[in-house]
């Protein structure tokens, strides 16, 4: 039963984060909501018991993301001034836009098929040492194959960004 009661809680954040992130005035508030929406996300996964996802999601999200956000924010200028103004015709077709959206999302996920909630969180399956399993058993030449794709990557990334000695 407390499971249920954090479940309705953290959607309830959730949602409630994320509106104050689409109304708030303020890009740097709303950065900031987002963040808070980003942990209570983080929380689902905790719930859900995949300890590998909470762990990358608060790294990768609410850490890193976001701190690009932030810095974007407050190193562009928003002023009211320069910003461009949008025409009526902009706005409504921005909001037909929005609900043409809601009704594919709503059409896709009709036919969707859900899981009990507690056949979710009674498998080990977010749990750190069966995704290794599976990760260095099964997917064995491709992680090898991806770490040998970022190396190459990161020595084309060095070449390109030195300079020339002439």
């Amino acid at each position: 039963m407390p499971f249920s009661y954090s479940f309705y809680i953290l959607s309830a954040l959730s949602v409630i984060s994320a509106l104050f992130v689409v109304f708030s005035k303020k890009p740097v508030h709303s950065v900031l909501y987002l963040i808070f929406c980003f942990f209570t996300i983080a929380g689902h996964y905790l719930l859900l018991n995949a300890q590998f996802l909470f762990a990358v999601h608060l790294i990768v999200y609410a850490g890193a993301i976001m701190v690009l956000f932030l810095y974007t924010i407050m190193f562009i200028n928003m002023n009211k001034e320069m910003e461009p103004h949008k025409s009526n015709l902009a706005k409504a077709g921005a909001v037909v836009a929005g609900g043409v959206l809601l009704l594919v999302v709503m059409a896709a996920l009709k036919g969707a098929e859900t899981i009990p909630l507690q056949a979710a969180t009674e498998k080990n399956t977010g749990m750190v040492e069966n995704l290794g399993m599976v990760l260095y058993n099964k997917y064995a030449l491709p992680f090898e194959v991806a770490s040998v794709l970022f190396l190459s990557a990161m020595v084309g990334a060095v070449l390109l960004s030195k300079k020339e000695l002439d």
